[in-house]
């Protein structure tokens, strides 16, 4: 989506993004589902003893770029963690958020907490052709309900349904359903998995961590060892973005299957979903790994096992699949979350 700073009048909200490595604010413009950038900022998480120091150094550098006199309307935090009403604990930093005291500490009106993932969910309306890559056209069915799944940390997943003029995200724990192999070799990846973990769910295998377990499976299952550059990348940094590294550059073969099996498994797992909920309002695939691995998606293997349902692959032929490459989609969402307040 293009976004532009504006001074039209419009609904001002702020939006939070808010892990535990990194927060974006954002200040913005709200029409519809138009969001239009007035300020946005970027905090290292772990700096801050809560959300409210960030909001306050933000609504001090907005005072340069905006009338002061204009007050925010409504305020929306999507964050990795867990929500419980009114409360949030985020899974990777030691403090938690309360809607109400941030609303009390910052004097807004409507403060709102909600699931990351959940506000990747709203931000799909926020985006624009630009903001997508088409795996399958497929026919658009334009008040069809709709799922979002992403690889990265984990495996996120919410359902859409369409409410009055907006759709209503869903969260949902799918991420943590049994895995399903498809074939033999699938079949003894997830021996190998429970021999580790006992319960193998698809995100012990489509996550980060999970593409370093399909690789290691693959090294015992060939009696091999990596390359040393890719032994050394992975110890030294992010093994599993090393690993993909490897696979893209065709430096490692057995990095490259690691790969296309990950790839695979995704692509089985999103026509699952499909089916699940009939999701004729289209298939959107998130999260951090996609975008990075676009082409190998994109080569074929993912949408070969998202229509290998036996009878149902003519239906499943007919929904659109379109992966997110928009890293701010979840801001936009939290963004739209808060014009609704």
């Amino acid at each position: 989506m293009t976004v532009q700073h504006s001074n039209q009048a419009g609904k001002l909200i702020l939006a939070g993004d808010i892990g535990g490595t990194k927060t974006l604010l954002l200040v913005a413009e709200v029409t519809g589902n138009q969001v239009r950038v007035v300020h946005e900022q970027r905090f290292s998480s772990a700096a801050y003893s809560s959300i409210v120091p960030m909001v306050q150094e933000l609504m001090q550098a907005l005072s340069s770029v905006e009338n002061p006199q204009r007050k925010i309307d409504s305020a929306c935090f999507g964050v990795a963690g867990p929500i419980n009403g009114r409360f949030a604990k985020l899974t990777n930093l030691t403090w938690s958020l309360d809607a109400d005291e941030i609303a009390k500490a910052c004097e807004f009106t409507n403060v709102k907490l909600i699931n990351d993932f959940e506000a990747v969910g709203y931000g799909i309306e926020a985006l624009d052709v630009h903001d997508f890559v088409t795996l399958q056209q497929g026919h658009l069915e334009a008040q069809g309900p709709r799922v979002v799944l992403g690889a990265g940390t984990g495996l996120g997943v919410c359902f859409l349904t369409l409410c009055g003029d907006h759709y209503q995200v869903f969260p949902s724990e799918g991420g943590h359903v049994d895995f399903a192999p498809a074939d033999e070799l699938e079949s003894t990846l997830l021996r190998y998995l429970r021999n580790i973990f006992g319960h193998v769910s698809y995100e012990r295998i489509l996550s980060g961590s999970g593409l370093v377990a399909i690789y290691e499976f693959l090294l015992q299952n060939n009696v091999s060892q990596p390359p040393l550059e890719l032994k050394q990348a992975m110890q030294a940094g992010d093994a599993a973005a090393a690993i993909a590294a490897f696979a893209l550059s065709g430096k490692d073969p057995l990095a490259s299957e690691a790969l296309d099996l990950f790839v695979k498994i995704y692509g089985a797992q999103a026509g699952n979903l499909a089916l699940t909920l009939l999701t004729k309002g289209g298939v959107y695939v998130a999260g951090g790994i996609a975008p990075k691995i676009i082409d190998r998606i994109k080569s074929g293997g993912f949408m070969q096992t998202f229509l290998d349902k036996g009878r149902y692959k003519q239906m499943l032929s007919n929904i659109p699949v379109n992966v997110i490459v928009n890293e701010k989609v979840g801001l936009l969402g939290a963004a739209l979350v808060a014009s609704r307040l």
